[in-house]
């Protein structure tokens, strides 16, 4: 299982333990990933992914994640969003056409 974030990307960090002698260990540093449902409103379906606790505070913050999704750019997500990113707008489009 990876842990990596599937909206923000945020993912396993390395670093050093410091002694106090300052003899140093490598460590990982490990984000707080969950398993989580999110609702989409577009989709009328809920969404399962995998997010970091700072990426659910986020998409909360934002108005959830369809709102979430359409205001961030492409660049700044991950594959599988992009991907949820397009059938969210394809669903929208498809409600305001019919």
């Amino acid at each position: 299982m990876a842990r990596r974030c599937s909206i923000t990307g945020t993912g396993v960090q390395a670093g050093n333990n410091v002694s106090h002698s300052q003899r140093k260990t490598r460590r990982r540093f490990l984000p707080n990933v969950h398993k989580t449902s999110l609702y989409s409103e577009a989709l009328g379906r809920m969404v399962r992914l995998k997010l970091s606790a700072s990426g659910i505070r986020t998409i909360e913050h934002k108005g959830g994640l369809d709102a979430y999704l359409t205001a961030t750019a492409d660049k700044k997500l991950t594959d599988e969003a992009i991907r949820l990113k397009k059938q969210i707008a394809k669903a929208r489009a498809t409600v305001a056409a019919g």
